[in-house]
């Protein structure tokens, strides 16, 4: 069985994106910046919602191409494409960079993919994230926590109607007071 992992960026007071979407507060160190690039390189299979995948897709299939890329970013972009993704859209929507897309219920397909042999699997957007959270199908919390109060947006959690109880597995502080938590799910 498969390992999902919810990791995001995410403000002090919760969110993964200000309002409007704006991701400005979340620019990562060059140290922070190499540890997603090293998660991404780990991940064998990335789940991501239409909005987050619109987002990623804009950027980094040509970020290395780009005049002035930096190493840490050329290295990215590499490893992004060649990670294979999943998305999740109740539309159709253009798709490429080792990517699939799935229109139909994503709890269903989320829990079909973690039945799965299979490296561990990282899944991103809130609204995707929500329903797996509240089908109890998430097995690890990263929370990328940047010392910036947003006042709202997209929060990281959604509502339960339940608690989950979490274990705390590491922590780490990266440049600018940025801090790194894992949980895990106790099952």
């Amino acid at each position: 069985m498969r390992k999902l992992t919810f990791a995001m960026n995410t403000s002090l007071d919760g969110y993964i994106a200000a309002p409007g979407g704006d991701l400005g507060w979340s620019m990562p160190s060059d140290e922070l910046f190499q540890w997603w690039s090293d998660r991404v390189a780990a991940t064998g299979l990335a789940l991501y919602g239409r909005r987050l995948w619109e987002t990623m897709s804009a950027d980094w299939p040509t970020a290395d191409r780009q005049p002035g890329a930096t190493p840490a970013a050329i290295e990215f972009a590499g490893r992004w494409r060649d990670m294979p993704k999943v998305v999740f859209s109740s539309r159709t929507i253009p798709l490429d960079w080792n990517a699939r897309l799935v229109t139909g219920d994503a709890v269903t397909e989320i829990a079909r993919l973690k039945a799965q042999d299979g490296g561990a699997m990282d899944i991103g957007g809130a609204t995707l994230a929500a329903a797996a959270m509240r089908a109890g199908l998430i097995d690890e919390y990263t929370l990328v926590t940047h010392p910036v109060l947003v006042g709202g947006g997209t929060p990281f959690f959604t509502a339960l109607d339940h608690w989950v109880h979490l274990n705390l597995v590491e922590t780490r502080t990266f440049p600018d007071g940025v801090v790194l938590s894992r949980y895990e799910t106790i099952r």
